[in-house]
């Protein structure tokens, strides 16, 4: 993999991990449709595209620093006092953690399984539609109601039931196409969250989600056929956090009353070209 190739990767997974178009999927489907001679069986891709993710976690918790904080500080008084206050950052952190153990289990479980399909470019095209109609049939349901997050409602009313659901949505994004964001955003819409809701609970369960990836997958960046890219694969990381920074900035605006029609339409579209480019 090349400086440019990495770059763009880079900057590619930083902007599409938090738009709901599915990070994964693009950095897999890409570099077949650009030709680029890149082993993605080699353990070292992985961990190379695991530190983009975290890049894009550091740049999600420097975002929400400030609630990150609370939260945190939060959860340690409850935890050292052994009883709930029933503070609102108190009751969001449980949440998130509640909704974030489904996915660790799965992920242990399927690690190997998963990897495997990061080399299935056409199967990546294929899920990326998929993708698209997961988000359309989260719209369509949530257009029930009389005006844009009408009868909707803030984190403040999630319930545990709901946070486990939302959390567990996230497993379906291990496969490449599905969007790890527009999942937990259409789950998130299904629990009666307003969009802006929904995506700020999205974005908070990204952050410890894909901290514990880079723990897992970022020490394959230090076997014998990655270290000397190490510098590279580290400036990309920094590229990735920049671009996620940006990325959820906009997305916490646009949510306020912007919908997935658009995202849904463009991860349909994308799908149908890549597989007819890959398949010809």
């Amino acid at each position: 993999m090349s400086v440019f190739q990495a770059l763009v990767l880079a900057l590619l997974q930083g902007i599409t991990e938090l738009f709901p178009v599915s990070s994964l999927g693009h950095s897999v489907v890409l570099p077949s449709l650009l030709h680029w001679r890149i082993d993605q069986r080699d353990p070292s891709f992985l961990a190379f595209l695991t530190l983009l993710h975290v890049g894009t976690a550091t740049a999600l918790f420097i975002y929400f620093r400030t609630e990150w904080f609370a939260i945190i500080a939060a959860l340690v008084r409850s935890a050292v006092s052994g009883r709930l206050s029933g503070s609102a950052e108190e009751r969001l952190g449980w949440r998130l953690v509640a909704g974030t153990v489904p996915v660790g289990f799965a992920g242990v479980l399927l690690e190997s399984k998963v990897k495997d399909l990061f080399a299935t470019p056409k199967l990546a095209a294929a899920f990326l539609i998929v993708n698209g109609a997961i988000m359309l049939a989260g719209e369509r349901l949530r257009r029930r109601a009389a005006a844009f997050d009408a009868g909707r409602t803030g984190l403040e009313q999630l319930s545990f039931g709901a946070a486990i659901l939302i959390g567990s949505s996230q497993i379906l994004a291990f496969v490449p196409g599905i969007s790890r964001s527009g999942s937990t955003i259409v789950g998130g819409l299904l629990a009666n969250l307003k969009h802006e809701a929904a995506a700020r609970f999205s974005f908070l369960l990204a952050t410890p989600v894909i901290a514990a990836a880079g723990v897992l997958e970022v020490p394959q960046l230090f076997v014998a056929s990655a270290r000397p890219s190490l510098p590279v694969y580290a400036l990309g990381g920094l590229v990735a956090g920049v671009a996620a920074y940006v990325s959820v900035a906009y997305l916490m605006r646009y949510f306020r009353g912007g919908r997935l029609d658009p995202f849904a339409i463009y991860c349909a579209a994308f799908g149908v070209v890549s597989l007819i480019l890959l398949s010809r």
